[in-house]
């Protein structure tokens, strides 16, 4: 989730439509300055006992954001207190539950991605000794009740979790236990940014198929083989999904903006607290109308911060977000940008990709999406067939995107091999859950502990 550092109060107010469009707009790029933004999220355990450090405990959560200072990464603070590194690669956060994330710099190619993710593991696992604890790539805690987990004090969080019980039954596990490999791509246009979008959104449960990674809940199996997917299905109705409107011909940023103007507000951020709006109208707050700020109206900021706070599947701010999949390890890390950058950013491939899905209806891209987290490759796919075999087709429009691109390492080799671990996968007809599944019922004789071997 976003990390701010700045109060909106000096700001001059939004007072126009075509503001609120504005942020969309100005991602607009050049395909020469066209960029990959990677973010990747870890659990974060202490390795005498496994439990969730605290915040404040030693080598703890501050603890560890301290010691990125001895790589050159610098302190973000929140009311006096440490709760993100800013640095060249990009900003090391935290999630509600101390889950700590790298949001990567923009790259020109997903070499310099993969370096840049191995980077960060080299520094947080030599942390990670200093401090006694480990890092866990996974989609979901597979041990730990929700009363287990520490809570991060950063002033968005204590509102989301007051607000999450009021609207869906799983929102506290989506802040608390689980986590999450994102990219973040950008588009040329309002016409490229709708096709990418809509492309997106038709194959994000391909993506969280692959990926599939978090099977166990409290020690247990859950009988999905991604619950954190599942999750979202019961965590806001209001501000996640597969936005069905994303598909109609005259989809564009004003219509985006209609459905954000439609998501119902979480906080507003003064001098640097946070006030708790939740529930509350943005429109309310454009009419100088909104409870929580009475008589006063949104700066380009406050509309920033509301942009970050739906969760669809695909999300749009100055970018486009890919956001189905599990957290996993170093190679999976690598492989969803190039899934994604082999997809999208390329005409041909582009094109290729959205011949492959538009022809499906929106109750059948629905019921796809609600298939996946249960049965992954094994889900059925419109027109009859299963995912793993309209699988095989993605990745080979991928590869195909990927060798246009002609993007080279130091050594000459192009970016197609950091697809090879989702190739394996679908070769072997086993997503990494259920090789976790495998496992707890053979080797591990029902032990879920024994994933902690499986650290980054």
């Amino acid at each position: 989730m976003s990390t701010r550092n700045a109060s909106a109060g000096e700001e001059p107010p939004i007072e126009r439509l075509e503001q609120l469009v504005a942020p969309m707009q100005a991602g607009e790029k050049p395909r020469s300055a066209w960029r990959i933004g990677t973010e990747h999220e870890k659990l974060v355990y202490k390795k005498d006992d496994k439990h969730a450090p605290s915040y404040d405990e030693e080598g703890g959560i501050r603890d560890i954001l301290l010691q990125l200072q001895e790589f050159g990464w610098k302190p973000v603070e929140e009311n006096g207190k440490i709760i993100a590194m800013s640095g060249d690669d990009g900003t090391v956060s935290l999630e509600p539950a101390g889950q700590l994330e790298l949001s990567g710099a923009p790259l020109e190619n997903l070499h310099q991605t993969c370096n840049e993710t191995g980077r960060h593991l080299e520094q947080v696992k030599a942390i990670g000794e200093k401090c006694g604890v480990g890092f866990l790539g996974l989609g979901m805690w597979p041990d730990k009740t929700r009363d287990e987990l520490p809570v991060m004090p950063k002033g968005r969080y204590a509102i989301m979790l007051r607000h999450m019980p009021r609207v869906g039954s799983l929102g506290l596990d989506m802040m608390l236990r689980t986590c999450t490999i994102q990219v973040n791509l950008d588009y040329s246009s309002e016409a490229d940014m709708a096709k990418k979008f809509r492309t997106g959104l038709a194959l994000q449960p391909l993506a969280t198929a692959l990926f599939a990674n978090s099977p166990f809940t409290e020690g247990k199996p859950n009988g999905y083989l991604s619950y954190r997917s599942h999750i979202w299905s019961d965590t806001d109705p209001h501000r996640t999904g597969m936005l069905p409107f994303v598909f109609d011909e005259d989809f564009g940023y004003e219509r985006y903006v209609e459905y954000m103007l439609d998501v119902p507000m979480y906080f507003v951020v003064r001098d640097g607290k946070y006030i708790d709006a939740a529930g509350q109208s943005f429109r309310d707050f454009l009419a100088g109308k909104l409870p929580a700020l009475p008589g006063e109206l949104p700066t380009a900021s406050d509309w920033w911060d509301h942009l970050s706070t739906a969760f669809p599947e695909v999300r749009l701010k100055s970018f486009l977000e890919m956001r189905g999949a599990d957290g996993g390890p170093w190679s999976r890390i690598c492989a969803l940008p190039a899934l994604w950058v082999g997809l999208l950013y390329d005409d041909t491939a582009l094109d290729a990709a959205w011949d492959l899905v538009k022809h499906w209806t929106m109750e059948e891209r629905e019921a796809l999406r609600n298939a996946v987290p249960k049965l992954a490759l094994d889900a059925p796919v419109p027109g009859g067939g299963k995912l793993r075999v309209l699988a095989r087709e993605v990745l080979a429009i991928a590869r195909s995107g990927l060798a246009a691109r002609g993007r080279l390492s130091t050594s000459g080799d192009n970016e197609t091999g950091y697809l090879e671990t989702l190739d394996e996968i679908v070769s072997s007809g086993k997503v990494p859950a259920q090789r976790l599944l495998d496992m707890y019922h053979g080797e591990w004789h029902g032990d879920v502990s024994r994933v902690y071997k499986y650290s980054f």
